[in-house]
């Protein structure tokens, strides 16, 4: 195990004119849950999708457990890798997003057994016996045989959960998982990432849910204008944030 599970050094995007990074560096340990707070359009998901090279970073470079996302080291310079290259990358990295995107022709079983198969890491019969017990695991063990139409956005987000473990990732970024469930839902998908939290998996989650992060965080990062303004665990930023503009978002969301 690498002292690292996730290195931003320096990172800068920019869309155009505007700078949605600006100077990012951010350090993540193996097994620490890190919570990343902001307010709309601070660059939280973009910084989440930079770390899969789901977007590339116009200056600086992302490690996760100590290799270099997106890029490989030739001499002193970085060059960039394939696509084949980077989407295998990308399946060491699970990735939640905020609206489920699960196959919808696909029962729940195969929605989750799919990736597996189709980066040739299981069979298909070994597959979907993973999927079985990770949808166990999700609380929908029950549910294998279901089309994703047929199940509550709580349900579904739990499925992309068990997709996301279904590749036995080092790292499990979450971008915003309950944004667009309705609040009776929200509790469920908590419930088990608190579970993934427990179980040493290393996590790197943006959310608005400032009480889960109290409850789970073992550090807290505000991000604003694209720059990390503070981070600590969360007894400091949340309950004695140093930075004036820490104090003026939590001000408005507690």
């Amino acid at each position: 195990m690498t002292a690292t599970a996730v290195e931003v050094h320096g990172v800068h995007k920019w869309y155009g004119a505007h700078r949605v990074l600006d100077g990012v560096d951010l350090t993540v340990r193996p097994g620490e849950v890190t919570v990343i707070l902001g307010p709309s359009g601070s660059g939280k998901s973009t910084l989440l999708r930079v770390i899969n090279h789901l977007e590339k970073p116009e200056i600086g470079h992302v490690s996760v457990n100590g290799e270099p996302i997106g890029v490989r080291r030739q001499g002193d310079r970085l060059k960039e890798l394939s696509e084949r290259a980077i989407r295998t990358q990308r399946s060491r990295i699970g990735f939640v997003f905020q609206n489920f995107n699960l196959f919808p022709h696909l029962t729940v079983l195969d929605n989750v057994a799919a990736a597996p198969v189709a980066t040739g890491k299981l069979g298909r019969a070994e597959a979907q016996e993973l999927a079985r017990e990770l949808l166990g695991r999700v609380g929908l063990g029950d549910r294998t045989g279901a089309y994703p139409r047929q199940l509550s956005g709580g349900q579904q987000q739990r499925v992309a959960i068990a997709r996301a473990l279904a590749l036995r990732p080092g790292v499990i970024l979450f971008d915003e998982p309950t944004s667009a469930l309705d609040p009776e839902l929200v509790g469920e998908v908590l419930a088990v990432i608190k579970d993934l939290a427990t179980s040493g998996t290393t996590l790197v989650i943006v959310t608005h849910e400032i009480g889960f992060a109290r409850e789970i965080a073992d550090r807290v990062v505000f991000i604003d204008g694209g720059r990390i303004v503070e981070q600590g665990p969360p007894s400091e930023v949340l309950d004695r944030p140093r930075h004036e503009r820490t104090r003026d978002f939590l001000s408005k969301v507690l």
